[in-house]
């Protein structure tokens, strides 16, 4: 006896869309569990995870801060998985549009002006570009698996950042920490406000919002909707496959790169070898629960913000350990993949045939 899984003739419409809130509801019930085996009420345990991070006008600005990377690192992925291109390196092009950006405040500390901040800001797409093209060039030239280069790049990355901020680029004044010098005024990104939100948040709202445009009003996105679903069909329209996986890199690393710089600009304030709870690999768990659609991306973001402000408000409140927000969101894509899973596939039973059962006797 064998379990198979056999392609369902048609998917339900409203089954594909319901599957990211039964994914999340899923996943609030395995919470409730994981707290009471730890020896909490599982009520209060998912009151301070889901709940207490709506509760204050701090906490809610404190939302948007962590969804913006995660946002615009999304909506990047979410156009490369459309078109079949597994780009899964994001926290390395996370990682090398900080360190590319950050280049200008460090090697030219007296440049202060509003120059200085758009420089960063190209410099941090170009570093996430870069990084992005590299994987691409080795897939469409030698045939290379996107999916193992571009995450192995994630570890070269972060050694590379290392490497900086411990060495050629630490503060000379740092009192030997492994941190560059503290960028300052126009070397920041301007506030929205008197709290942490900066105008990052609007540039991640927009860049989801021309992707919207993109994918559904133009031809570009009819390229990658084709290339995505029928590659065959595609190429005998005349689309490219190897510069659909060259722009969806760029694309994508582009993305994933603005987001590293504004991230250090906005929040961090320096160079330091821990610049990232890890939204490049998060903003995979965002792309698929927002159906990779541009829009949808905005609110998965949000979604998966509070698992890292819930994560932090458990483990103060009630002593859960940090990695529980990791948990969570590992416990939410296997629910989302499941649920993907299962709307596409139903589960058959083959037992085993009367001439196998007498080959086996």
């Amino acid at each position: 006896m064998r379990i198979e899984l056999e392609k369902r003739p048609e998917r339900a419409a409203v089954f594909a869309w319901a599957s990211p809130l039964i994914a999340i509801a899923l996943t609030v019930v395995t919470g409730g569990i994981i707290f009471a085996l730890a020896g909490v009420n599982p009520l209060l345990g998912l009151y301070v995870f889901f709940v207490e991070p709506f509760t204050t006008l701090w906490s809610i600005e404190e939302l948007i801060v962590k969804a913006t990377p995660l946002v615009l690192i999304g909506v990047g992925l979410s156009v490369a998985y459309r078109a079949n291109v597994w780009n899964i390196g994001a926290e390395g092009q996370f990682t090398m549009g900080a360190v590319f950006g950050a280049a200008v405040p460090i090697l030219a500390t007296s440049w202060n002006t509003p120059l200085t901040l758009v420089a960063m800001l190209v410099l941090g797409v170009i570093g996430g570009m870069v990084w992005g093209a590299i994987p691409a060039l080795l897939k469409t030239k030698t045939g290379a698996n996107e999916i193992l280069t571009s995450l192995m790049l994630v570890y070269v990355a972060g050694l590379l950042l290392d490497w900086l901020v411990r060495g050629p680029w630490r503060d000379p004044k740092g009192y030997n920490f492994p941190k560059s010098v503290s960028f300052e005024d126009w070397q920041t990104m301007p506030l929205l406000g008197e709290g942490r939100v900066n105008i990052g948040a609007l540039v991640a709202l927009a860049a989801a919002l021309i992707l919207w445009v993109v994918m559904s009003r133009t031809l570009k996105g009819f390229e990658v909707r084709v290339l995505g679903q029928a590659p065959r069909a595609g190429r005998f329209a005349g689309f490219s496959s190897d510069r659909m996986v060259l722009f969806a890199f760029l694309l994508s690393g582009g993305l994933a790169g603005l987001a590293g710089i504004m991230e250090l600009a906005g929040t961090v304030g320096q160079l330091q070898p821990g610049i990232s709870p890890g939204y490049g690999f998060t903003a995979i768990i965002v792309a698929f629960l927002g159906r990779l659609n541009p829009i949808g991306v905005v609110f998965a973001g949000l979604v998966l913000a509070v698992s890292y402000l819930g994560g932090e408000a458990a483990q103060v409140g009630l002593g859960i350990s940090d990695k529980t927000a990791r948990v969570f969101q590992g416990i939410l894509l296997f629910y989302i993949l499941a649920c993907d899973t299962l709307i596409l596939y139903r589960i058959r039973i083959v037992g085993r045939s009367p001439a196998e059962g007498r080959a086996h006797a």
